[in-house]
């Protein structure tokens, strides 16, 4: 298991293809490891010829030191990063919001950063990186390779898959699909179809929905709205709404986009639940406030945000997997 930051530090890419250890400027500069500690930090007890002596040898190695690792020695405050997706969906705010009420709890900050919106998220995770103790949220594919070398800052990654080397928390919505397929088999649903950003492939959760949908034995329509926005959905889903060939319920990649096809059905006169049954995925409150209530697939935000804290707080940020899962909520849509 690769250790937390605060036991190898977080220094630079040395000449050999690795980043310089605190262990490394301690043998550079022929003194122990709590020496090279208080010289990095300004403590006391350390003569001025053998700091500039470890400070030297720091330099020469392209050694940072972590913040982790000085905040455990100093008591300073430490700071979490928070890596999300797209702020502009309502999801991303109300997590963000969890995260920070849980880091609280244990004196962290959070510095959140948009890496969706970012013109190069693997330079912005780079930056994070020198500003913070821990990572948290949504990386994915972004994961720069220094953050999974030994001694990197503690990554807790979140998403439906979980990268082995880092470790997270899996988002795991396969049990609440296969419950909602079997639901509206059973309320006489003929013809669905699944809306996503784009046409599902044979993975990912439009993919999983047209999978746990077809083994009803229902015949699966996909629509691909081409974004995931609320405005986007309402356009693609209102062709499917009316007309002979019309879909009897319609589940959508999210609940924002699930919200674009309950305006679309209002637009065009047809009832919901009656004529089309409507469904998302995130369980937002948003969801109990409009007209029908939306049936969603819900995801415990709370339940995430103290998982991925406790693994950063705990120090088994590294490898640790959780799995936190969805759960069918029936409301009036559906």
């Amino acid at each position: 298991m690769a250790r937390p930051a605060g036991l190898n530090g977080a220094g630079s890419r040395g000449d050999a293809g690795r980043r310089a250890t605190i262990l490394d400027v301690a043998a550079a500069a022929g003194v122990s490891r709590q020496t090279v500690t208080r010289a990095m930090n300004g403590m006391g007890d350390i003569s001025p010829a053998t700091r500039a002596r470890v400070l030297a040898a720091a330099e020469e190695l392209g050694y940072r030191p972590s913040r982790f690792g000085r905040g455990l020695v100093t008591g300073g405050e430490r700071q979490l990063g928070l890596v999300l997706d797209d702020l502009r969906n309502p999801y991303f705010p109300e997590l963000a919001a969890a995260v920070v009420a849980r880091a609280a709890e244990h004196g962290w900050n959070v510095l959140l950063v948009d890496a969706a919106l970012a013109e190069d998220p693997t330079e912005l995770l780079a930056a994070l990186g020198r500003q913070v103790d821990a990572v948290v949220g949504y990386i994915g594919v972004r994961v720069p390779d220094w953050l999974r070398e030994p001694g990197a800052l503690p990554v807790v990654t979140l998403g439906e898959e979980v990268d082995p080397l880092l470790g997270g928390i899996r988002l795991d919505d396969g049990p609440a699909i296969a419950a909602l397929a079997a639901h509206l088999a059973g309320a006489g649903v003929r013809r669905p179809a699944v809306l996503g950003p784009g046409e599902p492939g044979h993975g990912g959760r439009t993919g999983r929905l047209a999978a746990a949908l077809a083994s009803q034995g229902m015949p699966v329509r996909t629509i691909a709205a081409g974004a995931v926005s609320a405005e986007a959905a309402a356009a693609a889903a209102t062709p499917h709404l009316t007309g002979p060939d019309a879909v009897d319920a319609v589940v959508a990649f999210n609940d924002i986009m699930a919200l674009g096809v309950l305006a679309a059905c209002r637009r065009a006169g047809v009832a919901v639940p009656d004529d089309v049954r409507v469904v998302g995925i995130d369980g937002l409150p948003l969801g109990e406030l409009v007209s029908p209530t939306l049936t969603t697939l819900a995801l415990d935000l709370d339940e995430v945000a103290r998982d991925a804290v406790e693994l950063v707080v705990g120090g088994r940020g590294s490898r640790a997997v959780l799995t936190v899962r969805h759960r069918l909520v029936l409301r009036e849509s559906a």
